[in-house]
């Protein structure tokens, strides 16, 4: 059967469903039904984390899914889908896309993703490949290693990036990105506002995730606590 995920996330809101160990709403029944009321507001995907939650968000609404497992090597910074194992993992739910973290750290077991992706592409032939991102070097070696989606998750949240926002003088680092970028670029990280949202689809995003600013209401509520402080 055919891939139509990118056709189906098009100029559209993708929503992700996570939440860790330690969270309160760490629940796979919880996150099939943040993801239901996702797919009731209109959501044409969602992102999820770790096979439990995947599996129950596809019994629960059906709808195509980003897939990543979070997991930490003691070897390594990269924690988002880091190694061959954790792929497999979740191409095996049959999700649409596994995004895996390309952020120029070392990754666990010394493997290196030049050699792991034609393996992964051989056993999962129909699996979408994203990138998630931290600067511009990243997008660039995402594109060298023939990424279906290049994605902005992890700006701000590298040793390079630390501190900084998408936001950043309108948007001017996911400019750069969609200049360079050699496939569909999926906006996410610290996209909070509605009108962020609106504005990266205007700058021409093949789509854009939004997961904390909807489905993470400790958060939502800290920064109502903390603007009232």
């Amino acid at each position: 059967m055919e891939n139509t995920f990118l056709d189906q996330v098009h100029g559209k809101l993708i929503i992700s469903c996570q939440a860790l160990e330690g969270e309160p709403l760490h629940s796979s029944f919880i996150m099939a039904r943040m993801a239901r009321a996702a797919k009731m507001a209109g959501a044409p995907a969602i992102r999820a984390n770790s096979v439990v939650d995947i599996q129950a968000i596809q019994d629960e609404t059906g709808l195509p899914i980003i897939g990543i497992i979070k997991k930490d090597y003691p070897d390594s910074d990269v924690y988002i889908t880091p190694t061959l194992k954790e792929m497999r993992q979740v191409a095996a739910t049959g999700v649409e896309v596994v995004a895996c973290q390309v952020t120029g750290q070392v990754r666990p077991n010394g493997e290196k993703l030049e050699e792991i992706i034609p393996q992964f592409r051989d056993e999962f032939p129909n699996t979408l490949l994203m990138a998630d991102t931290g600067d511009l070097n990243d997008v660039k070696e995402a594109n060298r290693l023939g990424f279906d989606i290049i994605g902005t998750t992890m700006h701000g949240y590298t040793p390079t990036t630390k501190g900084m926002n998408i936001a950043d003088n309108d948007f001017a680092y996911l400019k750069d990105v969609l200049k360079i970028a050699e496939h569909p670029v999926i906006a996410e990280g610290k996209i909070d506002l509605p009108q962020k949202a609106k504005r990266v689809l205007e700058l021409g995003v093949h789509a854009l995730v939004v997961g904390g600013a909807i489905t993470r209401p400790l958060e939502i509520a800290n920064k109502f606590m903390d603007a009232i402080k």
